[in-house]
This record gives structure tokens, C-alpha cells and sequence, in this order.
């Protein structure tokens, strides 16, 4: 065989190099496989998570990220078995999600003994296996609800409800909601009819608390914490059987379609816009530092919130009070919802 000279050499090399500076983007791609990564949500019974999947997953399809989602339905082992396939996939990243803080906490071992990263998605998992915490500043949004109402009513019946007890966020609403309404209860200001839960955020447990509450109380309450959207419409249900919807203020958040029309209508006071559209993109953008090898821990600015084991880093976004008189510029006019149907 006859053997080559450097010039010969030096000319197929080139000639190699030549072709892959200039091969087509569509072809390049082709030879890629994108890197994947899990979504596990808690429900589908909630406008939001639907939202945030489609979000999330349009977001990392234009990063170079496959995003396979799993929703649950408010059952932790069938969001465990859900986590296992997701392993099963290959994925690098799991952003969770979870229905059960603590008990989502064995399928996250899994994960990181598999080399996953996890992020804690908008709900703490109660484990040492959690890379980073993403979420809003959850006792923030908790005292925009009770300085909202409380100045609303500083005087009379309150009926109180908190989220999921597997939900740690439910702590924080609550803890942040009392620091404006306890003190009032301690001074006899405000009488506390009912404080209760609401399991799993349902808005039909939520009509069952108020109505108790509103027996008990024969009719005569004054204010209505309730927690989220969700759990909004199902006290607001109870009070229209009574002819009260509209009459009592009742709190809110997640910022949903139906929540901002019945602000319009007047039978929900205020919500909380929690954007999840930045959300989203900090979870994939979080994600792809991930893969990376970026120190994505920067982007907590040393934060941190605990989750019973250890202390861990937090991106925490900010969230408004949305009422009557801002929703078009906060909802309608930053393109989050459709002006055509919330007033429709």
C-alpha cells in the first residue's frame, strides 16, 4: 500500500475539518440526542400544573432539552411509580413537583443515587437529597393575604383554611397570613369560627369546611382565608347557597382564568399572581446549568429554606396581590391571560 505524504495528508484533514465546519444545522442536529429531563406534577385538577407543563416543556425544547412530564392524581405512590419510569427514560435532570413533601422523599434517593439532579419544584421535598428549591417567597405571599383581609375586616368572624397538610407551602401561607391576623385574634378583634385544612387543596373539602362554618356560625361570618384558587371557589359555592357570595371577602392565589372572573363578577376578593411563566423558565434554565456542569447555585444568591433535614438553596421569585383595581395591568396587559376571556 502506498503510503502518504504530509501534504496529503494535510489535505484530507482539511478536507475533514471543512466538512463539519459546514455541515447542515439539520444534519448536525440529527447526530444530537437532546439531553432529557423529568417533570412529575402532583395534579391535573389544578389550571396551573397543565399550564406549567406545556411552559416548561416548550421552554426546554428550545434550549436543547427533552422534557418528559408525569402527572399524578394527588396520590404520592402512584407519583413515585411515575418517577420510576422517568428514571427508566434516562433522564438527567428531575424538576418535582411533589404531591407528598415527605413522602416523595425514598423516589428522590433513587434519583440521586442514579446520578439525577433533583429540583424541588414549587413545593419542598423533605429530604437531604435536593439539589435546589425553586418556588416564591411562599410566608410573603401568606402575609399579602392577611394584610389584605385584615384590612378589609379588622373586626369580626374569620373563617380560616390552610392547604394540604403534605404540602409545606400550606405552612408557609398560613404562617405568613398570621402574622397580621393573630395578632387581632389575641386582641379580640377577630373571632375564629373554623380553622381548618384543606386535604389535597379540593375545592369540594374547602365547600365542606365553609359550610360547617357557616352552620355553626348561623350565617354570620364576616371574612374567608382561603389559601388558593382552588379552595376560593369552593367557599365561594358554599356562600352562594346562602346568598352571601359577593358580601364576604375571600382571598385567594395562583392567579387562574376562573379566579380572575369572579374578581370581575365580585365573589372573590383578590388572588395572588404567582407568574409561571418566569417559574418555568428558571426551571429549565436551572436544569441546563445542570447538565452543564454551571454553578447554577448563584442564582440563589445564598438563600435557603429548610426542609427538616438540612438547610437548601433557594430561588425564590416575587409574587403580587391581584384585586379589582390592578388586574388588567398585572393579568391582561403582561399577556397572561386573554382579556376576551376573562371578561366573557
Amino acid at each position: 500500500m502506498r503510503r502518504m505524504n504530509g501534504k496529503a495528508v494535510f489535505a484530507v484533514l482539511s478536507g475533514i475539518v471543512l466538512s463539519l465546519l459546514f455541515l447542515s444545522p439539520a444534519k448536525a442536529a440529527d447526530n444530537v440526542k437532546p439531553v432529557r429531563v423529568g417533570l412529575a406534577l402532583p395534579t391535573q385538577q389544578e389550571e396551573r400544573w397543565i399550564r406549567e407543563m406545556e411552559m416548561i416543556t416548550e421552554a426546554g425544547k428550545a434550549v436543547g432539552l427533552e422534557v418528559r412530564s408525569q402527572i399524578s392524581r394527588n396520590d404520592q405512590n402512584d407519583q413515585n411509580r411515575q418517577i420510576d419510569l422517568l428514571l427508566k427514560d434516562g433522564i438527567k435532570v428531575l424538576i418535582l413537583a411533589p404531591h407528598d413533601g415527605a413522602a416523595a422523599a425514598s423516589a428522590v434517593k433513587k434519583a440521586k443515587d442514579a446520578g439525577v439532579w433533583v429540583i424541588a419544584y414549587d413545593r419542598m421535598i423533605m429530604g437531604p437529597d435536593v439539589n435546589v428549591y425553586l418556588s416564591f417567597d411562599n410566608v410573603k405571599i401568606g402575609e399579602l393575604q392577611g394584610e389584605y383581609l385584615t384590612k378589609l375586616v379588622p373586626q369580626g368572624r374569620y373563617v380560616l383554611m390552610s392547604g394540604a397538610p403534605t404540602d409545606d407551602n400550606a405552612r408557609l401561607f398560613k404562617e405568613g397570613a398570621m402574622h397580621f391576623i393573630q395578632p387581632l385574634i389575641s386582641r379580640g378583634d377577630i373571632e375564629v369560627v373554623v380553622d381548618h385544612p384543606v386535604v389535597d387543596w379540593q375545592p369540594s373539602n374547602a365547600r365542606k369546611i365553609v359550610e360547617n362554618a357557616l352552620m355553626l356560625a348561623e350565617n354570620k361570618i364576616d371574612a374567608v382565608l382561603a389559601p388558593n384558587d382552588g379552595t376560593a371557589s369552593g367557599a365561594i359555592t358554599a356562600l352562594e347557597a346562602q346568598g352571601l357570595a359577593g358580601k364576604i371577602p375571600v382571598s385567594g392565589m395562583d392567579a387562574e382564568l376562573t379566579a380572575a372572573q369572579r374578581i370581575v363578577q365580585g365573589t372573590q376578593t383578590f388572588t395572588i399572581f404567582k407568574d409561571t411563566r418566569d417559574l418555568s423558565k428558571k426551571a429549565v434554565e436551572i436544569a441546563l446549568m445542570m447538565v452543564k456542569g454551571e454553578d447554577f447555585l448563584t442564582l440563589a444568591g445564598g438563600a435557603t429554606m429548610k426542609n427538616d433535614v438540612k438547610d437548601v438553596p433557594a430561588v425564590l421569585l416575587p409574587a403580587h396581590l391581584v384585586d379589582r383595581n390592578n388586574l388588567d395591568a398585572l393579568l391582561i396587559d403582561s399577556g397572561y391571560l386573554k382579556k376576551e376571556d376573562v371578561y366573557q
